[in-house]
C-alpha cells in the first residue's frame, strides 16, 4: 500500500482501481476494536445501535504492521488537512476509553 497524492501517481504511472457498486456505497461503523499478532493486525468496524445488546462487525480489514504503520501516516496527514480546513475535531471523550461514544444522532421525538 503506497499512498501519495493523484499528481504524483501520474507522473509515475498510473493504478487503475475497481470499485465495485457494492462496495461503493460503503458500511457504516463507530467503533473499531483492533488486535495484532506479530504479523498481522485486525481491524473489526463495528455498528453499534443505541439500546441494541448486540452490536454487527459490519467489516473486517487485515494488514501487515508495515501498512498498518503507513495507514496511521496517511490518516494523520488527512486528519491535519481536514482540521486546516474545517477545523479541529472535537474528541467528546467516553468514560470508559473500552467503550464506544454514546449514540451523538438525531433524538427521537413522541
Amino acid at each position: 500500500m503506497y499512498l501519495r497524492p493523484m499528481a504524483e501517481q501520474e507522473q509515475k504511472g498510473k493504478l487503475n482501481i475497481e470499485l465495485s457498486e457494492d462496495v461503493a456505497s460503503g458500511v457504516y461503523a463507530n467503533l473499531a476494536v483492533i488486535t495484532h499478532s506479530p504479523a498481522e493486525f485486525v481491524m473489526d468496524f463495528i455498528q453499534v445501535m443505541p439500546g441494541m445488546p448486540k452490536a454487527k462487525v459490519r467489516s473486517r480489514v487485515v494488514m501487515s504492521p508495515h501498512h498498518v504503520k503507513r495507514l496511521l501516516g496517511a490518516l494523520a496527514e488527512n486528519v491535519q488537512r481536514y482540521e486546516k480546513q474545517h477545523g479541529p475535531i472535537k474528541d467528546h471523550g467516553a468514560a470508559d476509553p473500552g467503550m464506544p461514544l454514546p449514540y451523538m444522532g438525531p433524538q427521537g421525538q413522541a
